[in-house]
């Protein structure tokens, strides 16, 4: 019986290979660069700003994000968050003056507004601005402020013009390339179920059970995944003569996300069974051979090359009829529901009908005719 590759994978190896995977080392390497640059221009700003020069890598550096709309947002929301942490310490400032109860008042007040989600990621310096002002300004506080503002602005646009000048690549590929091992991890799935149900009973083998709860989280970072691709293309010239959208890879990952689902319930039952569990039922010794054939099959379907999709179907439909008709034989010879192997026979049906093949329509004769004469 034929099995595909299985995918597995530590978690530290994953955060491993994210950490050092090429658009990861280019966006740090222009982090790096934004900072260097910030910190360069930062003392020979005018006034009394070249004075706080270390707030202008702290702006690049909050700028920087893997798509060019992300940094420019985040930018412009610091710089708005800063400006109504100002404020309200101006406002304190010109009333009744700084002291232990004024700054915890504005921080207070401040950390209230930062509630409001006018500010998205700009939300967290308000408070932080205002309690700056106040005890690091002191009787400079206009100076402070002036310079706090215009140094973090610098760092800001520093960031956003590094990003702009060496763009981030669309990350559409890699959330292709990651749907692609979620379809394998499906597979593969199916595929320790069948093997575990071919061993001695009950199975010794039960790593699925504890994968079947991850699916759920992992198409739902898939989600976000796709997500932050279509951000990455927005504003982004190296997007500009890609392809214009992601509707392929949203389409298919919501039909992974409902394969996951049923085979979730495939694994639940049989785990319920297994492990003997009150709401359990007994799976008839009988259907194990054919319910581990026809998962295997589909586990095949799933994991099997994209030229091979219209027969690696007919022969998972084919398995999965062969344990239909075995689940209704042995309904009737013992005249009882046959438990896991009714509702594993259902769940395995509908994934075939979400993964049907989309063969390429055929020409009707109307259209066979005008080819013939446009030849």
């Amino acid at each position: 019986m034929r099995r595909p590759l299985r995918l597995r994978g530590t978690g530290i190896g994953t955060a491993a290979r994210g950490a050092v995977s090429r658009a990861r080392l280019l966006f740090a390497a222009k982090t790096a660069l934004a900072v260097g640059i910030a910190w360069t221009i930062a003392p020979h700003m005018p006034g009394v700003a070249d004075e706080y020069p270390y707030y202008a890598p702290f702006g690049a550096l909050i700028s920087m994000y893997p798509t060019l709309m992300s940094s420019a947002k985040t930018g412009l929301q610091t710089l708005l968050g800063l400006g109504a942490g100002i404020a309200l310490a101006t406002l304190v400032l010109m009333t009744v003056g700084p002291s232990v109860w004024s700054i915890a008042a504005v921080v207070g007040v401040g950390v209230i507004v930062s509630g409001t989600g006018w500010f998205g990621a700009g939300r967290e310096y308000i408070p932080m601005a205002a309690l700056f002002v106040l005890i690091i300004g002191g009787a400079d506080a206009e100076d402070y402020s002036f310079g706090y503002v215009t140094q973090t602005a610098v760092g800001v646009i520093v960031g956003l013009l590094v990003n702009a000048i060496i763009p981030p690549a669309p990350l559409v590929s890699e959330a292709a390339a990651r749907i692609d091992a979620f379809q394998q991890r499906l597979a593969a799935h199916l595929d320790d179920i069948a093997a575990a149900l071919t061993e001695e009973w009950p199975p010794e083998r039960d790593g699925w059970m504890q994968d079947a709860g991850a699916l759920a989280e992992t198409s739902r970072s898939l989600r976000d995944a796709l997500i932050e691709a279509d951000e990455s293309r927005r504003g982004n010239p190296r997007a500009w003569h890609g392809r214009g959208d992601t509707s392929e890879e949203h389409a298919r990952l919501e039909t992974l996300v409902e394969v996951a689902h049923q085979i979730r319930d495939v694994s639940g039952c049989l785990s319920d069974t297994i492990n003997d569990r009150p709401s359990a039922f007994p799976l008839d010794p009988a259907l194990v051979d054919p319910l581990a054939a026809a998962c295997q099959a589909v586990a095949d379907l799933l994991g099997g090359e994209d030229e091979d999709v219209e027969q690696l179907h007919a022969h998972a439909a084919e398995a999965v009829d062969v344990l239909l008709r075995a689940v209704h034989a042995r309904s009737v010879e013992t005249d009882a529901v046959a438990g896991p192997g009714v509702l594993s026979a259902m769940h395995l049906q509908r994934i075939l009908s979400m993964l049907e093949p989309v063969l390429d329509p055929e020409p009707d004769d109307g259209e066979s005719a005008q080819a013939s004469s446009s030849e």
